[in-house]
């Protein structure tokens, strides 16, 4: 094997063994910088609020609408108790039936959103601010951090 050779397979090896004892730097690094500049803009853009927050504000009851907007085997296999499984991909054609429609549309109701790592529930956010709901906060936090911190999470 030619020392170029053994050099690519070093590097392939010590790349995967990252990927796998440290997968959040190697999905992050799975991205374009064009992704994470889209969603630093767009944090900048709507309310968010951090995982300490989003934790008080639920032991409070003061969240409205919980909308986790993961894929449904994510929801499945572990959820915050209360939210409601919409995806980030159908936010625009799934929320109405939870905003009153079509006899009155509650365009002012409380909504916070969550994810995985506050980048969808951040691009959802803008979505819905977009379709000119007013009260809507996207949790910038991380559901792997919320279960590692020991806050409970219900799996069906």
């Amino acid at each position: 094997m030619s020392m170029r050779n053994t050099s690519t397979v070093v590097s392939a090896v010590l790349l995967a063994l990252l990927g796998a004892f440290l997968p959040q730097w190697a999905s992050a690094q799975s991205y374009p910088h064009a992704v994470a500049d889209l969603v630093a803009k767009t944090k900048a853009q709507v309310r968010t609020i951090d995982m300490s927050t989003f934790k008080s504000a639920l032991d409070k009851g003061s969240l409205g609408l919980i909308i986790d907007v993961r894929e449904p085997g994510e929801y499945a296999d572990g959820h915050i108790a209360g939210a409601i499984n919409i995806p980030r991909g159908l936010i625009e054609f799934k929320i109405w039936s939870h905003v009153g429609f079509p006899d009155k549309v509650d365009m002012r109701k409380m909504m916070t959103l969550y994810c995985g790592s506050g980048a969808r529930s951040a691009l959802a956010a803008k979505t819905l601010n977009d379709l000119k709901f007013s009260d809507v906060t996207a949790a910038d936090m991380s559901i792997e951090d919320w279960a590692k911190a020991g806050y409970p999470l219900v799996r069906e």
